[in-house]
């Protein structure tokens, strides 16, 4: 397993941004890369920063093509094909979370540092029949936001960024997913007195 991502690694900086994209396909799809994709985008960014967009669009769009994988699956086998393969407590805790929070909760997952069940969420967005254009569009806004910052911080502080993600990634990913929920809630309060000052009129 350790020769494979070695050679994976070897071939995503012999390629660049197609490396990108073919790293974030398998981390979200079939092949756990932990880490690999955010070092990588990283390092390649601080290498040629006139290229950060172009590496973090392709580290996105290799996510979104990937997570089609596990959402397909789940889609196609259901919830019992997905009990099978994990246990029964954290299928239970996902599940609800899903039925509470919908796509909110795919989009946290999205921003959640390595080792958070991202595929688990990503089959059971797909047995429990969430469209394929708004699970998509979950994916592509949150890894957007986690792929896009470590650009912009890897143009900002150079060699010195890999060291703050390694020493405040987890603190840094919170942060994102409090302002997000934060932001949502603000938006959902907002549009509720919106349509009651419209009730009144």
């Amino acid at each position: 397993m350790g020769r494979l991502v070695d050679r994976i690694q070897t071939l995503a900086l012999a390629l660049g941004a197609p490396g990108l994209f073919i790293v974030a396909f398998l981390d979200s799809s079939v092949l756990p890369l932990p880490e690999m994709n955010d070092l990588l985008l990283v390092w390649m960014s601080v290498q040629h920063k006139h290229r950060m967009v172009l590496y973090a669009a392709c580290a996105v769009l290799g996510s979104v093509a990937g997570s089609l994988v596990p959402y397909g699956l789940g889609r196609k086998g259901g919830e019992a094909f997905i009990r099978k393969r994990f246990s029964a407590g954290r299928v239970d805790r996902m599940t609800a979370l899903l039925k509470r929070h919908g796509l909110i909760a795919v989009l946290v997952a999205c921003l959640l540092p390595p080792p958070a069940p991202f595929k688990l969420f990503m089959m059971l967005s797909g047995a429990a029949g969430i469209s394929v254009g708004r699970f998509a569009a979950a994916i592509a806004i949150g890894r957007t936001i986690r792929f896009f910052g470590l650009g912009l911080l890897a143009v900002r502080y150079g060699d010195s960024a890999l060291v703050l993600i390694r020493e405040n990634g987890p603190s840094v990913s919170m942060a994102l997913i409090i302002l997000i929920i934060s932001g949502m809630i603000g938006y959902a309060l907002w549009n509720r007195s919106r349509q009651a000052k419209a009730t009144v009129k």
